[in-house]
């Protein structure tokens, strides 16, 4: 019992960066901008560094989901 509480941080971390990745496909289905989406707050306050929000970027669901071409154009936004 206690092995599992010392490392539940990574399933933490885990669990809230797939919530914002399900909040960024429902808000990109809903007609917005990817790059207005990394910028709300939902976004910035899950994932505070640009690198968090570029690993999101890197998952399969919103590779899909958004397309490819779209998601290297927001890494190149996020990293200015």
């Amino acid at each position: 019992m206690a092995l599992k509480d010392l490392f539940s941080f990574l399933f933490a971390r885990s669990t809230q960066e797939e919530r914002v990745a399900q909040y960024v496909i429902r808000e990109h289905d809903r007609g917005r901008t990817l790059n207005e989406i990394l910028e709300d707050k939902y976004v910035v306050n899950r994932l505070q560094s640009p690198q968090q929000r570029s690993r999101l970027l890197d998952r399969p669901e919103i590779l899909q989901a958004v397309g490819g071409d779209m998601v290297e154009a927001a890494k190149a936004s996020i990293g200015s």
